[in-house]
């Protein structure tokens, strides 16, 4: 590709392949993402239109370095820019939905779903370079036909995808607590699960006739005693509370608590749809936020001058 001059079919052929690959694959991760956010059809477009500009930069990135058009990948810089600001305006975007929601998200779980299609977006210019980069390497150096490079170099992207995607995955709930159903008790206006204190919130009659026939509850009990710091969190009770209420629709009452002698964490609602597996399931698939995630590892490290 020379600089100034129309693209041969060829170079066009890389970088529409290199473009394509980038754009299924944020297809493919928007679809995938366990928030199953956005789910209509303005915030897909959005989401998928920046996608595919992020694997057009990444597309023509190499081939411009080749042609010396070094003007071209300046725009790489504007890119990050316009990827941060994604981020921005996702956050500021559920942040104000927060006061429509039943349950809030939380600014935690907020933080993490704005940094999450933040990184989406250079997810897919990786791949894109990554597949214009092997096509290019590969019609350079070997004599094969053009569809086999185009196809050894869809394949590669997809690898890099793949090795992307579980790179970027984080754990959940159920990577590092047992999730069980809780039998709901209620004394009085006072409510117990599994024989531990969740609320006396229960004033009237009809409430705790409801809360008695209908309330469901979850307890999560911590695999090791270090994973009760993340569990602690409030803003990561909040997340599996949120999710929570999000599958099963909520009726009324909602509650989260945690035990301080055993770790364990108490989520307890009124749901719409009464279905302890699926509740169960839901808060095992919770994810666990970064700003939650804490290595017990980090307090066997010793400090510069310790003895």
């Amino acid at each position: 590709m020379n600089g100034g001059s129309l693209l041969n079919l060829s170079d066009l052929t890389i970088i529409l392949v290199a473009i394509l690959t980038g754009f299924v694959s944020r297809l493919v991760t928007l679809k995938e993402d366990y928030r199953q956010y956005p789910s209509y059809p303005n915030g897909y477009m959005i989401h998928l239109v920046t996608g595919f500009i992020a694997s057009a930069l990444g597309a023509v990135a190499l081939p411009a370095l080749l042609s010396k058009n070094y003007v071209a990948v300046t725009f790489l810089t504007v890119a990050v820019q316009q990827f941060r600001d994604v981020r921005k305006t996702e956050k500021e975007s559920l942040e104000s939905l927060e006061q429509t929601e039943y349950t809030y998200r939380g600014s935690a779980y907020i933080d993490g779903i704005a940094k999450t299609f933040e990184a989406r977006n250079y997810l897919c210019l990786i791949v894109a370079l990554v597949t214009s980069s092997f096509i290019l390497f590969l019609s350079k150096f070997t004599q094969l036909q053009l569809w086999v490079n185009v196809l050894t170099g869809m394949i590669v992207g997809f690898f890099v995808l793949y090795l992307l995607i579980r790179f970027s995955k984080g754990k959940t709930i159920g990577d590092i607590a047992s999730v069980k159903p809780g039998n709901v008790e209620v004394k009085g206006s006072e409510l117990f699960v599994d024989g531990i204190y969740v609320s006396n919130l229960l004033g009237t009659e009809n409430a705790e006739t409801l809360v008695k026939n209908e309330c469901m509850a979850v307890v999560i009990y911590p695999n090791e005693e270090h994973f009760r710091i993340t569990l602690d969190n409030y803003g990561q009770r909040r997340a599996a509370l949120f999710e929570a209420t999000r599958a099963l629709g909520i009726k009324r009452y909602h509650f989260t608590r945690k035990d301080y002698e055993k770790g364990r964490v108490i989520i307890a609602l009124v749901p719409l749809k009464p279905d302890i597996k699926a509740f169960v399931e839901v808060v095992e698939k919770c994810p666990l936020l970064e700003s939650a995630k804490k290595s017990h590892n980090v307090m066997k490290t010793k400090l510069k001058g310790d003895i």
